[in-house]
Order: structure tokens, then sequence, then C-alpha cells
């Protein structure tokens, strides 16, 4: 046994480095080319003692792919606040202030009608920080669909998406058409449950692709079988996601990174270079667009508040209010407390707001009726998050009626 130390961001981690068949049971068993030090900082990343600063280095831990920023910043107007008011949650009521260490957040933004009341960065963040979005990376790439279909590079959500990734034609995806996939209904079989001691589908994909980059995400979607019809049952699972990137990458010619800058990131006028983390080297690896973007918050508030103003940023529009008002309602009956689910957009049952929501808490929340937008990356320690992801909704319902 050796010690290996590794420096990211002035902060040292010690980590206990074994020889590769003293590797934890599942990441034994494949030949791989990343080094066993990366392996075990991928294994672990997602760990309480250790997400709160892996969240906001993931180009230490995986080969990228930038996606640039070019023009005009888009500039966001401040008139900072205090965050000057109470919520309630499980009988008690707290202050505002108290929400962030009570939900391990690394970094918070509040706008109103596009502007900046409060902006705050912890744990040695800062607002050149670029954060992993886990999830959100879904809502962008609803974006990217959207971009896609006003420039005739897909005709229609209604098509089959085998039509084009002809390699889906045998499987659980024959037939299945975009929007369905989209809504999360695509009946294939593939579990969204990550419990690595004992990997399941979804479990042994992200191990063999994101840790030991021996596959790419989406090769099992070649081998899925169809567990429900087509439209009937939402299920939330990432490869439904990862699949439509590859649709993106195999409609425009494109990658899906280029595509990004191309369609979202340059009229945007983000004032950072985002990038989406890579499933292997280049000319291999494929952009985890299911859930592998990183960006600036003030990027992510960029995102929420172009899409608040129905597709348009600083007077450039990047997708349709047409594609936005679809994608962000739900598409089938929401549960009163639970929400639903949209085009790659989470819905907030009981009023017409909607969020991108990632691993852990990451939320871009969105609130049309009070011209809102909240941004919180977090560090939720890994398993059932739902007093976090409770608590954190109570709050952003609050903050989104706050007066400041």
């Amino acid at each position: 046994m050796k010690r290996l130390l590794v420096f990211s961001a002035g902060i040292l981690l010690t980590l206990e480095v074994f020889a590769q068949q003293e590797l934890p049971e599942p990441l034994q068993g494949q030949d791989s080319d990343v080094p066993v030090a990366l392996q075990l900082l991928r294994w672990h990343m997602l760990d309480n003692n250790l997400s709160a600063l892996a969240f906001r280095e993931m180009d230490q831990l995986f080969t990228t792919r930038t996606v640039a920023r070019s023009g005009p910043v888009w500039k966001l107007p401040r008139n900072d606040q205090a965050l000057s008011f109470t919520y309630e949650w499980q009988g008690n009521t707290y202050p505002a202030e108290a929400f962030l260490e009570r939900t391990y957040t690394n970094a918070l933004l509040v706008m109103k009608d596009g502007v900046i009341v409060h902006e705050a960065y912890r744990n040695n963040s800062n607002s050149h920080s670029r954060f992993i979005g886990w999830s959100m990376t879904k809502s962008i790439t609803s974006v990217l669909i959207g971009c896609a279909m006003e420039e005739g590079h897909i005709n229609s959500l209604d098509t089959s998406i085998s039509e084009h990734l002809p390699e889906l034609d045998s499987g659980g995806y024959a037939g299945v058409s975009i929007r369905h996939v989209m809504q999360m209904r695509s009946g294939v079989d593939y579990e969204e449950r990550y419990d690595f001691a004992n990997p399941g589908i979804a479990a042994s994909n992200h191990i063999s692709s994101l840790v030991k980059n021996t596959s790419r995400f989406t090769d099992v979607a070649t081998t899925l079988t169809r567990i429900h019809e087509p439209g009937k049952t939402f299920q939330y699972k990432t490869i439904d996601t990862a699949v439509l990137g590859w649709l993106v990458e195999r409609a425009t010619g494109t990658s899906v990174a280029a595509y990004t800058e191309q369609c979202l990131w340059e009229p945007l006028g983000a004032e950072a270079d985002g990038f989406y983390i890579m499933d292997g080297e280049p000319g291999v690896g494929r952009e985890f667009s299911g859930a592998g973007f990183n960006a600036t918050l003030r990027d992510y508030a960029r995102i929420g508040q172009m899409v608040l103003n129905g597709g348009v940023a600083n007077g450039r529009r990047i997708v349709s209010s047409e594609w936005i008002a679809q994608s962000t309602r739900p598409s089938h009956p929401e549960d009163n407390r639970r929400g639903g689910y949209g085009l790659q957009w989470w819905t907030m049952g009981g009023s017409e707001a909607f969020a991108a929501i990632g691993l852990q808490g990451q939320y871009i929340y969105i609130d049309p009726d009070t011209r809102t937008v909240i941004v919180k990356l977090s560090y939720f320690p890994p398993g059932d998050n739902s007093a976090q992801d409770g608590e954190t909704l109570t709050f952003m319902n609050a903050a989104s009626h706050w007066q400041p």
C-alpha cells in the first residue's frame, strides 16, 4: 500500500492507493487505461467528504470537451440584498441564511426580473468556479433538441429515434418516438439505481463508461430490452437523455459540445467557457450529455433567465417560445405534491414553476409568476435526499415570493 497526494484548488487530498487487485470489487475485472488513482477519485467523487470539492473540479478527474464562450457577455444587472425572509420546514421557522448550511450549499444565486439580488459562494468556491450540473444537463439537452428541430435537423418529435440511430433498431428503443424518450417514457428496461456495492445495469454502466472508460455510456442502449409500452409509464433514466445527445450528434453532424457552443453558449452571452465530461479519450469518448455539463453559477443563471424570457437571451433568440412552453409544461397530469415532467424539465405541482434538477442538490428553479430564477449548487450526501429536496423546494417557493 502507498499514499498518493493529490493537489486540487489549494486543498491537499490524501488517498490510500492499492494495487490493481485490491481495487474495490466492482472496479475489478475490466482492463482500463485510466490510472488507479483517478479510478478511485471517480469512485469516491459522490462521497459526502469529497463532493463539496469534486463537484467543482471535474476537469481534474475527467477528460473534458470545452464549450467555448465568445462575443459580448450578457451583463446581468445587480441590486444585492441580504436574504431577509424566513421559510417554514417541518413545523419550524428558519431564517433564509440558515438554509445554505442546512442544505449543503456551495453556491446560490437569486434573480428577480433579470436582476441579481443575491449571490453567495461557500467552501472556497467563487465566481470562476465551474460546477457540474449533473442532471440539470438534461434540460440543456432539451434546448439542443429544440434548436436542432428549428434548424431542420430533426423533422418531428414523433419520428422514431431509431430512424436517426439505426443502431437502436433491434432493441428496446426500436420504434420509440423522440417525444417518448424526451418524456422519460421510452419503456426500455434501465432501472436508475446506483447501488455501487451491488451494481445493477445503471451502476455497472456508470462504472464501465465513466470510472474506467472501457465503454461508451450509450453502448448499453443497443442491448436494452423493453419493459413498458412506449409512452405509457414514466421511468426516469439517464440513458434516455444520453441517447438524445447521441441523436443531436448524429442529426447535426457535429459533437454535442460544438452544437452547445453554436446553439446556446455563444448567443447566450456566457461569461466563461463551459465543458462536458467525457466517457473516454479524444477520438473515442462522447460527451456525457445526460449529466456531465459544467458551468459557473452566473452562466447557469443566464440559462434560467433565457428560458424565463421564452428563449431569448439579451435580445437574441436562442430557441422558440413555443419550444420553451412545450418542454416546460407537464406531459401528463401532475401530482400536486410532487409535480410532473415535461420534455427534460421537472414541473412543480400547484404552480407554474419548473426546474432543471441534478443529482445531490443542483437546481435551476424558474417561476414565471414572480419572474424569479434561483440557482443552487450543492453537495447533498449520497442516498435518499428527500428531506434536502423537500426543504430546498420549500425555500425556493419562499424566495420566489420574497420582495427584496
